[in-house]
């Protein structure tokens, strides 16, 4: 028998936690190697973790109440990572992939979770060498998270496209603003979630998965979106890793103001959006994944084609009203500067036309996350 999946709520509704997936870099080559746990052993921080390959680290918040919060915290993280790293002889980098590697030499973190993830997936994990980064906001209920969860489905092509930082893969040009979606969308629990209309008939849908041994637990659904029921949060899990502190700190308060609005709006939400159309949803994410700030999406409101800044600056404009109360005026300066000069995937593409080098590419990338720490 299934146990039943309790959702915990949140102490602080609406409240933020962030984690970030960096690549861990030779000095010397600037290609990944498998030493994250040295990083983790020098620290000895509770907010670094282990990941799937020994070249990814990832470094997660506590909870936090702001984006500001959020920043203060990774800031601190990070910085005490750099030390760590530069003192160890290596670098870091914050892509959603490194544009030389080759997957097919990471070596897999030992651990009988990850052992069977391995085992289960095969091919499919082992190329999985890529870099994200999720966004939990804090739910009331679980019926609550549900509706969230609904309602910011439809963002995705929104914050993929502003975090798209994934061009190239395996060294050659991919022809994708983003990448890393697509490798993850090879495995069947992945990519774009079920769609449920409330709590009961999550639960139905995870106690089928279980009984069929789709899944063991939660841990091995790594939708787009997803509840994350001990944690009392919803999950955003799409995004590229942003290629600096500045566009990812941007991002989570994008987020965080949409959470905002939706707080005070879901019942108008709901009484106009009563039908989530899953191709709707598949569709733009493709668009965000192929174009990213480029594309055009099919517009939920009226279904007719508008490009994706235009439908961002739609956005920014509804949620302007939370915008001074939490101090946000520095971040939305930061996504406007995304949306006018372009996200990482162009700068990198930028850099490669002009110098006809991935080395460069990767050079460019190691130099503009560190510079967003200082």
């Amino acid at each position: 028998m299934v146990k039943p999946l309790i959702f915990n709520p949140s102490p602080q509704p609406l409240s933020l936690g962030v984690e970030l997936e960096l690549q861990v870099l030779d000095a010397g080559t600037l290609l990944l190697t498998p030493r994250a746990h040295e990083i983790i052993e020098h620290v000895g921080s509770a907010r670094l973790k282990k990941e799937f390959f020994q070249s990814t680290l990832e470094v997660v918040t506590d909870v936090c109440d702001s984006a500001h919060a959020v920043r203060t915290d990774l800031l601190l993280s990070l910085q005490q990572v750099g030390h760590a790293a530069r003192q160890l002889g290596l670098q870091l980098s914050s892509t959603g992939t490194h544009p030389e590697a080759d997957y097919r030499e990471r070596r897999i973190t030992p651990s009988p979770r990850y052992e069977q993830l391995a085992d289960r997936n095969q091919w499919l994990i082992r190329r999985m060498a890529v870099y994200g980064m999720h966004i939990h906001v804090g739910m009331r209920s679980a019926d609550a998270a549900i509706e969230f969860n609904n309602f910011i489905l439809h963002f995705v092509p929104h914050v993929l496209a502003l975090s798209a930082s994934s061009p190239f893969w395996q060294r050659i040009d991919t022809g994708l603003a983003a990448a890393r979606p697509t490798l993850y969308e090879s495995m069947p629990t992945c990519g774009m979630p079920y769609v449920v209309s409330n709590w009961k008939q999550f639960q139905n849908l995870y106690r089928h998965l279980v009984r069929t041994s789709s899944i063991n637990s939660m841990n091995d659904l790594w939708w787009d979106v997803r509840p994350s029921p001990r944690l009392g949060t919803v999950e955003l899990r799409i995004c590229d890793e942003p290629a600096t502190l500045h566009e990812a700190m941007a991002i989570v308060a994008f987020v965080h103001l949409l959470a905002y609005w939706f707080a005070d709006h879901h019942q108008e939400w709901r009484a106009k959006h009563k039908t989530v159309h899953r191709w709707v949803l598949r569709e733009n994410k493709w668009r965000a994944i192929r174009f990213g700030l480029q594309a055009e999406i099919i517009a939920k409101r009226n279904r007719k084609l508008v490009p994706i800044m235009e439908d961002i600056s739609y956005w920014l404009d509804k949620v302007e009203a939370y915008v001074a109360p939490l101090r946000y005026e520095p971040f939305i300066a930061t996504l406007a500067h995304t949306v006018s000069h372009g996200n990482s995937a162009a700068r990198q593409r930028q850099v490669y036309a002009s110098t006809g080098s991935l080395h460069e590419v990767t050079l460019f990338n190691v130099g503009e996350f560190g510079a967003s720490l200082l």
